[in-house]
């Protein structure tokens, strides 16, 4: 068995004998590395059957040839960190450019500030939004959807986490504890007028970010937090990636899906779950679903559908860019969510000290889930209200989105319609009931 991992939640994935060790990534660098001279040749190929000037271009064969070209190459690449792509949003029907700033950064991390260049200030209220990535195998610019539906309403924040094979082991261990952190700080630089929203697997370590300010009387507490499928209490609705964890254990992990960092990357050496088997997870999680896709695409560069065909490239452009996680924070997330379920025992703690939902009083609460989610099951998200009985009835909202599943909770049409608009609206009346800062929870 191996385990790959998507939105925090563990995956089964193929069958794999012994215990992966370190040689098992160096194995995998060197094959990339046998196959560039060949990757070359087939690209090459492809550009002179794709030529119109070569008659082959205009026949069955040299299109179905040029296809397998492509298909080959795509395949066997390594897909490199996405562009976010956005140029531009429409706001009050003006075009407004915008412009991706990195306002603050360490390590492990840089947060992101989406900036609208407006002529003409807008006419509606534009609350500021931190939005918490997952860190979970892809990167940030998978919520890039998520992004786009915010900017017309939003100020937009987002974290953008680093690739772990790409940070030298000088720069020590990432795990959850640091995880919480890295959120405290960046609320404390964007101050109390900030709406936290977190998609999925940064629910846990935001409600216990917000539960250690809320508990030191901090006056700079988010006004709310909005909390999107996100694994809180995995033992309600638990999916079959859920009772996976429990079943294996967290040293079956260790020892199946740790290995090092091989040269010639930076963090050469650390201690990671590697991007390579989180996408062996992701992909074996709908095999049948892929492998349709990919034969579609080839009908569609041999029958010359362009639209059709850049619709494929872009999903996988995407889908198939993952990133290294260190070692330390997979497990110990693994550990605290999935097995131990600590959070909604009161178990949970940060840097020794207990994690107490209860404290939380001052900051409003949203949750959304998706009707056929099977990543983070029904009542699992819902339960944080549960855990934060002190904030009161009218600052909080739960809403189940009908006919979508994980992703759809976050992207999609039904996500721009139906949830933005709820959201929208739940953060402008979080800002105006927020109590006035620095008072004291009763």
């Amino acid at each position: 068995m191996a385990i790959g991992e998507f939105a925090g939640t563990p995956t089964l994935v193929t069958k794999a004998g012994p215990a992966l060790t370190t040689p098992m990534y160096w194995m995998y660098e060197m094959m990339h590395a046998s196959l560039n001279p060949l990757r070359a040749v087939t690209d090459a190929t492809r550009l002179v059957l794709r030529n119109p000037m070569n008659m082959w271009a205009h026949t069955d064969i040299g299109k179905s040839l040029a296809a397998s070209c492509e298909l080959f190459e795509r395949t066997t690449r390594r897909y490199g960190k996405p562009e976010w792509g956005l140029y531009d949003v429409e706001i009050d029907g003006e075009v407004v450019p915008v412009e991706v700033q990195s306002v603050w950064e360490k390590p492990f991390c840089r947060l992101l500030y989406f900036e609208r260049r407006f002529t003409v200030a807008p006419k509606d209220p534009q609350p500021r939004v931190l939005l918490v990535a997952p860190m979970s195998g892809h990167y940030a610019t998978l919520l890039r959807g998520t992004v786009e539906g915010l900017l017309p309403g939003h100020e937009v924040y987002i974290t953008d986490w680093t690739d772990a094979r790409m940070v030298p082991l000088s720069e020590g261990r990432f795990d959850l504890d640091d995880y919480i952190d890295y959120v405290i700080e960046m609320l404390h630089l964007l101050g109390p007028d900030i709406h936290v929203m977190a998609v999925c697997q940064p629910s846990v370590p935001v409600v216990a970010a917000i539960s250690v300010m809320e508990a030191q009387g901090d006056p700079l507490v988010p006004t709310s937090m909005t909390l999107m499928g996100g694994p809180i209490d995995t033992r309600r609705s638990p999916t079959a990636v859920n009772d996976l964890a429990v079943k294996r254990g967290i040293e079956w992990f260790r020892r199946h899906v740790i290995t090092k960092v091989p040269f010639p990357h930076p963090g050469i050496m650390r201690d990671v779950y590697p991007g390579f088997l989180q996408l062996n997870g992701f992909i074996a999680m709908n095999l049948d679903r892929h492998v349709d896709a990919h034969h579609q695409f080839f009908d569609n560069l041999v029958k010359g559908d362009g639209d059709r065909a850049d619709k494929h490239r872009d999903f996988y452009d995407e889908y198939l860019a993952v990133m290294d996680l260190t070692a330390e924070f997979y497990l110990q997330t693994l550990d605290t969510v999935f097995i131990r379920h600590a959070l909604p025992r009161g178990e949970m703690t940060h840097r020794g000290v207990p994690v107490t939902p209860a404290a939380i009083s001052r900051v409003a609460l949203m949750t959304v889930e998706g009707e056929k989610d099977d990543i983070s099951g029904l009542g699992q998200t819902e339960a944080t209200h549960d855990l934060c009985p002190a904030i009161p009835n009218e600052r909080r909202v739960h809403y189940v989105q009908a006919d979508v599943g994980h992703y759809g909770v976050f992207n999609g049409a039904r996500f721009r319609d139906s949830i933005l608009p709820r959201i929208h609206d739940f953060l402008v009346a979080a800002e105006k009931s927020r109590p006035a800062i620095g008072a004291a929870a009763e």
